[in-house]
């Protein structure tokens, strides 16, 4: 088994070419010329996370380098990973010129938030494996950070942004406790494609956020236990019945709806 951390404590783009102008202008500032394709990668991902760019946008190589102020080599860069990582693909023998954002779709929600439930399962199961000292103060913590997920929901008007950030901490925690480095690498690697999934749950979540708040309550729990096989199950569960709901959205609205 992997080392795990002793203590709780350590922590166009375009939909259309108007619309891909004024997303990427309100970048380019941060993005200043000669900069890095991590730079370019992180704000096109943001834009297509955030729902900025909906699905089936078309993405131009030569708009995007043009609006960020960038050579079209970090951009090429950047959409090869942005490709690699799903949230960009390209009709086969098309040039990347041709890229468009992916749709969200059904299978690719089940894959990933499946995924993601794998992993922090796991790093719930060794987290309920910690002396009772720390996880004590673990679920003390995640308590508190329930809490605040919980109250962000019930505020009128609701923060979906805040949401996401409360329930993204409460998850990231349990791996930060629990897990070694290999596990957080792989979390790292594969939570940033399921974003915009999470993202479009957390906005349906606001008439029923007290079913999310007991499902943190459960896995709360089976950690605070030292219940190994009962912690895993209800992160599994947790994240298997996002993906049910967001599927179910999607059948509905289409896989390129106005997310």
């Amino acid at each position: 088994m992997p080392a795990r951390r002793s203590s709780a404590s350590t922590r166009s783009a375009a939909t259309d070419a108007a619309r891909t102008r004024a997303e990427a202008d309100s970048g380019a500032a941060g993005a200043p010329h000669g900069s890095r394709p991590e730079q370019v990668y992180l704000r096109l991902r943001d834009l297509i996370v955030q729902g900025l760019l909906a699905p089936g946008s078309r993405v131009v190589e030569t708009e995007v380098a043009s609006r960020l102020g960038v050579s079209r080599t970090p951009v090429r860069e950047a959409l090869q990973r942005l490709q690699q990582e799903g949230f960009v693909v390209g009709a086969p023998g098309a040039q990347q010129a041709r890229l468009t954002v992916s749709p969200l779709t059904r299978i690719d929600v089940h894959e990933l938030l499946n995924i993601v439930g794998e992993l922090e399962g796991l790093g719930a199961r060794w987290a309920a494996e910690m002396p009772v000292a720390d996880r004590h103060a673990l679920t003390a913590e995640l308590r508190a950070l329930n809490t605040d997920f919980h109250a962000t929901g019930r505020s009128v008007p609701t923060d979906h942004g805040r949401m996401y950030e409360a329930d993204e901490r409460f998850h990231r925690q349990i791996v930060v406790a629990g897990a070694g480095p290999r596990l957080i690498a792989l979390h790292d690697s594969v939570k940033p494609q399921a974003e915009r999934y999470i993202r479009m749950y957390i906005s349906m979540l606001t008439s029923d956020i007290a079913a999310s708040v007991r499902e943190h309550d459960a896995i709360i729990d089976a950690i605070e236990s030292g219940f190994v096989n009962e912690a895993q199950a209800a992160v599994q569960t947790n994240w298997r019945h996002a993906a049910d709901r967001i599927g179910r959205v999607i059948e509905v609205a289409g896989e390129r709806g106005s997310w």
